[in-house]
């Protein structure tokens, strides 16, 4: 560890002013949380290298298993307490709840994904997390 103290000047203050939910709103309808113009997404949840508009370096971001948790948790409120009142107040053959259920849950799910991916993304940019950071701490090795 540097011993070094650090000198702070004004143009050590100065960065980029990030809006967490404007960049999570951008990164939610698959755009660059930065300026909101280029494409986030090259594939269905691959996601571009750079964006085409201002730049932005889309590699350091580290999404993972996030989204996908996000969006198990975001199905599940939706489609559990719904069969729970279904099923408490009707009485439905078991054939009918596997034909509307699964394939409302697999849809939803897939409908989510990559919207929840680049809102998490936004997070990441907006938050200068994962290499999103301009200056980078002293010591610590890239991802």
């Amino acid at each position: 560890m540097s011993t070094a103290p650090k000198i702070w000047t004004r143009e050590t203050g100065l960065v980029e002013k990030r809006d967490l939910w404007a960049a999570m709103k951008r990164g939610f309808r698959g755009r660059c949380p930065r300026c909101g113009q280029g494409k986030l997404f090259r594939a269905f949840l691959k996601t571009a290298d750079h964006c085409a508009s201002c730049g932005l370096d889309f590699t350091p971001h580290r999404a993972d298993d996030l989204p996908a948790y996000l969006v198990i948790v975001i199905v599940g409120h939706i489609v559990v307490p719904t069969i729970l009142w279904i099923e408490t107040n009707y009485t439905t053959p078991v054939w009918l709840s596997f034909v509307a259920y699964l394939p409302f849950t697999f849809f939803a799910s897939l409908a989510l994904l990559q919207p929840v991916k680049g809102a998490v993304v936004g997070l990441q940019w907006a938050l200068r997390m994962h290499g999103f950071d301009e200056n980078p701490p002293d010591g610590i090795p890239p991802v």
